[in-house]
Parts: structure tokens; sequence; C-alpha cells
């Protein structure tokens, strides 16, 4: 399994793999912001748009590939104002629903926690629906809940779920494994 960042022409050429990968985690209950049934051809379009982002440096991508096909996938978001340059958000950490248990999910959260310690970033942030496995993962890799909203997001089902927010302080610099 490789992990490769994903320069603007490389999330192009991986956009099929990673709607398929977007598609198969909602369909299979993830909560990362779509409701099910989503089709393909709306995940794709939502991945396309992203590579705007990436050019201008307001999202790094990292995708795992098995072959040509993507496992899982994790981004930063930088925020645009001056006075947040030392943070990032954590989004759309996913990982296949037949590839989960391997460890990959962990690997994708440090590669990311480096690249933000690399690039100078000291506070990482997060949201995650309240009671899914992913809670656990951030849990054990030393990210702290600071709370949770009620009713903020509806899960795949539309049913209106509470969202844990998470933060992490990331030593500038350091490697997080």
């Amino acid at each position: 399994m490789i992990v490769n960042r994903l320069d603007e022409s490389r999330l192009r050429r991986s956009a099929r793999e990673l709607a398929v990968l977007l598609a198969d985690t909602v369909n299979a209950g993830a909560s990362v912001g779509f409701l099910a049934p989503l089709d393909r051809p709306e995940a794709l379009a939502w991945w396309e748009e992203r590579a705007a982002d990436v050019a201008a440096g307001r999202l790094v991508v990292w995708a795992a590939y098995d072959g040509d096909r993507v496992l899982g996938t994790v981004s930063l978001a930088f925020p645009g104002k001056a006075n947040s340059r030392h943070r990032a958000e954590l989004v759309k950490l996913m990982v296949d629903p037949d590839a989960r248990g391997r460890g990959l999910g962990r690997r994708l959260l440090a590669t990311a926690e480096d690249a933000a310690a690399a690039a100078g970033v000291t506070l990482l942030h997060l949201d995650t629906e309240t009671g899914s496995p992913a809670e656990q993962l951030y849990r054990s890799a030393g990210w702290t809940a600071i709370g949770a909203i009620p009713d903020y997001a509806a899960s795949p089902d539309g049913v209106l779920r509470p969202t844990t927010i998470y933060y992490k302080h990331v030593p500038a610099g350091a490697l997080t494994r």
C-alpha cells in the first residue's frame, strides 16, 4: 500500500477512484457530509471541485493506493485568514469498508499529522459523528474531545446526529509516529 500526496493533476487523474471510495463509504453508513444513496457521478463532481482548492494550497489531499485502487484518503483544509495560519482542519478521513481494521485509518491520520507538523501547523481540529467508530481512532491517536453539538449533521440515512469536536496540538516539525 502506497500513500501519496495528490497535486491538482494527480487529484484529477484519481477523481474516479476517489469517487468510488466516497460513494462506497457513504453508502456503508459513514457520516462524511453526504446522504445515501450517494451515486458515483455526484461523488465524482465533488472530488473534481476540490482540484481548485488543491491548486491554490487551501487543501492537501492524500490517497492510499493498492495498485490503481484507492483504499483510503485524508485531507487537511487550511483557513485563509492571517490569524489562523497555525491551524488546519482534518477532513474526509475515509477507508474503504472492505479495508477497515488493518491500520490504514491510523496510517492516513499519522500522514496528515506529520505533514501538518512539517508545515509549521501546531493545532489540528476535526469533527466526527458522536458514537462513530472514528472516535476510538482519534482518541487513541491523542486527540482531545471538547464537546458534542446535538443534531449537528444528518447521517447518511437522514437522521440528525450529534457531532463531537476534537483537537490536537502538533509540535511544529515533529513526527507524530
